[in-house]
């Protein structure tokens, strides 16, 4: 049973999170000692996990998600389940009125994902989608400077995200699990719309799945993306570069560090501007306040519960993430790269905004 909250009452958010693996115990952790934020109850079929939660927590655990949208006075729900079931749980939660989180990706299809989005509009309730990286200190301040024009045209970005296979992942592969948080992350930061995408992927040791990926994506204002993505890295890399006019920035996403390596050919020579050229000049440690990008994440989706204005990330951009991981999965299947009409429309009318 969900209850209303209204906006800007001093009450606590009452939560609920159904699935407690690595992620939903990591929301379980933050949401408990989070001011203004209450754990009130946990679902996940493994009894093993129920105990640990309830008894570290305590609060109830239930078996059935179900039985923990009826018996309790729930405002939200965090949908930490696998993959292939964000959709299933997502929607029953929304039609039981509470207002709903879902880890990222948002479904394991454009489809699925559609259909969550659809959901929530006919609940009326606040939902997102947990691309957690957006909440990072060092993406948001390098988004800043994009903004503000620091880098001029921005002529590509790398993004390497690799680390040993995890065992736990078996429904989806390395494409919609890891590929996505880059996705999101590269959309978000160039702000176009995709012309097209070309993948290759391989399967070299997950039993079921690709689980090593390379995409090219050039989107309509010019910048080319490059992803590297795998589960066959015995080290985990998180690190994005982006080059422009002005020199680049390079991204650490776990030690939330941002450099910025000069173009000094742009910064000396003004009197050249019309001439073109690269030139090394000096580099810039930005300071960074860091936090815990799953705290700045719950901290905007309360809010915007309360009805308190924020950039909590829209579900349409889950369903672009998804549109992204499907194309490249296709792209590697054929061998080619696909582009115009045959890219999926949720792609091409829209880049990130927010």
């Amino acid at each position: 049973m969900s209850a209303h909250i209204v906006a800007g009452a001093p009450e606590p958010v009452r939560f609920g999170v159904i699935g407690l693996g690595a992620m939903g115990r990591n929301h379980v952790r933050v949401v408990a000692e989070m001011s203004g934020l209450q754990l009130v109850a946990v679902a996940d079929p493994s009894i093993e996990a129920r105990e640990q939660v309830a008894k570290a927590r305590r609060v109830p655990a239930y078996a059935r998600y179900e039985d923990m949208l009826t018996a309790e006075n729930l405002h939200a729900v965090i949908v930490a389940v696998p993959t292939s079931f964000h959709e299933e749980v997502a929607v029953t939660a929304m039609e039981a009125g509470c207002h709903v989180l879902v880890e990222k990706p948002l479904a394991s299809s454009v489809e699925g994902a559609e259909r969550v989005v659809a959901a929530a509009a006919a609940a009326g309730v606040v939902a997102t989608v947990g691309h957690i990286e957006r909440y990072n200190p060092a993406v948001t301040k390098l988004r800043a400077f994009l903004d503000e024009g620091a880098l001029g045209h921005i002529h590509q970005i790398r993004a390497t995200r690799t680390g040993p296979l995890p065992e736990r992942i078996q429904d989806v592969g390395v494409v919609v699990d890891l590929a996505t948080h880059e996705l999101d992350v590269i959309r978000y930061l160039v702000g176009s719309t995709v012309e097209s995408v070309h993948a290759e992927c391989a399967q070299r040791i997950h039993s079921v799945h690709e689980d090593l990926a390379t995409g090219l994506l050039r989107f309509a204002n010019g910048t080319i993306a490059l992803l590297d993505v795998n589960w066959l890295t015995p080290v985990k890399i998180r690190e994005l570069s982006v080059v422009g006019a002005g020199g680049m920035y390079t991204l650490d996403y776990v030690g939330q560090n941002l450099l910025f390596h000069e173009n000094s050919h742009t910064s000396y020579w003004p009197a050249m501007a019309g001439r073109q050229g690269v030139s090394e000049g000096n580099m810039i440690q930005y300071q960074i306040d860091r936090a815990e990008p799953l705290r700045l994440e719950l901290a905007s989706f309360a809010d915007a519960i309360r009805g308190v204005a924020n950039g909590l990330v829209p579900l349409s951009d889950g369903v672009a993430a998804i549109a992204l991981a499907e194309t490249m999965l296709q792209s590697s299947k054929i061998h080619s790269t696909i582009s115009g009409d045959d890219l999926p429309a949720v792609l091409t009318n829209v880049g990130v905004k927010g």
